[in-house]
């Protein structure tokens, strides 16, 4: 009985602790014991080549977050913390005053992507880290660094204006959109549906078991019509030089190659990039960040000449059998316009004029012509205009007439102006793109297509969702016997002894093409004569624009080098070798997706 006595007043005594000594504090425990919803982030759509090459995908990154509710006291767990995660407890708290005022259950982030070795040191002392999480999440992961950077794109964090944004509905603070490249153009297809999970968390607020998931859907893959092997050998070409590649099937618009150099690695935006290394990329005078082949603007040169030769055969100023006698130079008014070749080509016709690139013809041409009437026919040639590429930010180049001259700079035009619009220099500004949709109308008799750059969408599971279509911008403002024309005369480039591009020549394939030299300074009288070596500023950008083979096409490229000098030596090769990667199929069997 006395046992029994004794038993009753232990446990009335250990009641009498719990509920009414401890009770405040138990009590506080027991409502920190709840049930909570987590977010389940979506694994982002992955992207592939035309021949099924996976180009961008997702690797599992461990983030270090914090919930306040749970971290008590939080100043003590923040300096532990912060030497596990080598971060300063000052810089970890500064990110959490930032949040105050909102709900204390929600996650801070406090470090993204951190180590394994750094997530053993978390998890083993994670009761001595109350409130402290680590949330493990798709990352996108560029696989093949630097290449065709430009045309993917890379992610950012979402920032306060798009969160602000109709466009971006639902996105949270913290999460990773595209910013530049197809990542953003086709971000609602990439991007996928959140999912989430309900769970019963203790007073630390680690998770003691899961009730209910609803599962994140992936988002789409795209499948995209550059070929990576391709990609890689433009860009091999590029190595060390300021320019850009770009190719494409003249009967489709499908766009082979589009490289911009220099480059950069997107995989360090994920990571985050520091001030210094951000400076450094927008201050390189080489302009990294810029994809050349749509957002530069260069003067075409003698890639123009194509426009001139159509403009005047089509206006009957010129025939196939019109010739003008080149002495090395032009006079107009009391200016004389010098031909590049000094001695001067003798007797040219159009077809001789371009396989030669005969300045004198094309300046009388031109001068025939006026500058509106030449105006007219580029434009028609898609110039001056977007090519209207799935890509943000393309420039417009620069038809210049004489509405253009008195609008813009207040002055009258000049005859002579003419003469140097009419080679591809003066105001004339064109991409390399642009340079493209009109060599690939040239290379396929006349149809200008919309460049593609995707080829079709499909669910994770291969299901087809879309499938891109060609689409046509117009026709070149030529009948079949200019084009028969010009054609012979872009193939005499290449395959003609005194073609400019005779190291263009390929055995066993057909090429045909334009050289151009654009000048970054006016041409001095004695230029010729000046025998110092210029500054690399100064020295001109070489151009090249060609297709092969040249009967049946099966890809077109432009190709421009800033300050290459020469066409015919710089820029002709890079694309001699892309025409012939392509074509003699130089790349390994790669499986279909």
């Amino acid at each position: 009985m006395i046992w029994v006595l004794a038993a009753f007043f232990l446990l009335t005594v250990r009641l009498f602790y719990l509920q009414v000594i401890e009770g405040e504090e138990l009590r506080r425990l027991s409502k920190n014991n709840c049930i909570r919803l987590q977010s389940i982030d979506a694994p982002r759509g992955l992207c592939f080549d035309r021949n099924g090459v996976l180009l961008v995908d997702n690797r599992p990154a461990f983030d270090v977050n914090i919930i306040l509710r749970d971290a008590v006291p939080v100043a003590e767990t923040i300096d532990k913390l912060s030497k596990y995660i080598k971060v300063p407890s000052k810089e970890l708290m500064e990110k959490i005053d930032r949040y105050k005022g909102l709900f204390s259950y929600k996650p801070i982030l406090l470090k993204r992507n951190i180590d394994r070795n750094t997530l053993a040191a978390i998890e083993v002392r994670k009761f001595d880290l109350p409130g402290v999480i680590v949330d493990v999440k798709p990352r996108r992961y560029y696989i093949n660094k630097q290449s065709a950077s430009h045309l993917l794109g890379y992610l950012g964090e979402i920032n306060s204006r798009q969160l602000q944004s109709k466009k971006y509905s639902g996105y949270r603070v913290g999460e990773f959109v595209g910013k530049v490249g197809i990542e953003k153009t086709y971000e609602e297809c990439l991007r996928g549906k959140r999912g989430g999970r309900q769970v019963e968390v203790n007073s630390t607020g680690q998770v003691r078991r899961i009730l209910k998931t609803v599962g994140a859907q992936p988002g789409h893959n795209l499948f995209l019509t550059i070929d990576q092997v391709l990609q890689q050998k433009a860009e091999t070409l590029l190595n060390g030089l300021a320019g850009a590649v770009v190719a494409m099937e003249p009967s489709t618009g499908h766009v082979l190659v589009m490289a911009s150099s220099p480059s950069f690695d997107q995989n360090a935006f994920i990571s985050g990039l520091s001030h210094e290394q951000w400076n450094s990329l927008v201050s390189n005078p080489f302009r990294p960040m810029e994809n050349k082949a749509v957002q530069a603007l260069y003067p075409p040169a003698s890639t123009y000449k194509i426009v001139t030769a159509i403009a005047g055969l089509e206006e009957g100023i010129i025939d196939e059998n019109t010739t003008f006698d080149c002495l090395g130079y032009h006079k107009y008014g009391d200016r004389v316009f010098r031909c590049w070749k000094r001695t001067g080509h003798g007797k040219v016709n159009v077809v001789r004029a371009l396989a030669e690139s005969c300045d004198v013809f094309f300046y009388q041409v031109g001068q025939k012509l006026g500058v509106d009437r030449l105006a007219w026919y580029a434009k028609a040639c898609g110039l001056g205009s977007r090519t209207g590429i799935d890509l943000d930010h393309e420039a417009r180049g620069l038809v210049p007439t004489k509405a253009w001259k008195r609008r813009r700079l207040g002055m009258s035009w000049q005859g002579g102006e003419t003469l140097s619009v009419s080679i591809g220099q003066g105001y004339n500004l064109a991409t390399p793109l642009q340079m493209l949709v009109l060599t690939s109308a040239v290379a396929n008799g006349g149809t200008m297509y919309r460049p593609l750059i995707l080829k079709s969408i499909k669910t994770a599971e291969g299901l087809l969702v879309r499938k891109s279509k060609s689409r046509i911008l117009g026709k070149l403002p030529a009948g079949k016997k200019t084009m028969e024309i010009v054609r012979k005369g872009l193939w005499q480039v290449v395959n003609n002894r005194r073609g400019t591009a005779g190291i263009v020549h390929v055995d066993g394939i057909d090429i045909s093409g334009k050289t151009g030299t654009a000048q970054v300074v006016s041409r001095k009288k004695n230029d010729t004569a000046n025998k110092k070596p210029k500054a690399n500023f100064l020295k001109p950008h070489a151009w090249f624009v060609g297709y092969a083979p040249s009967d049946a096409p099966e890809i077109a490229v432009a190709v421009i080098v800033e300050h290459g000098e020469h066409g015919s030596s710089t820029a002709g090769p890079i694309a001699r070798d892309v025409i012939k990667t392509y074509l003699q199929k130089e790349r390994p069997v790669t499986a279909n997706r």
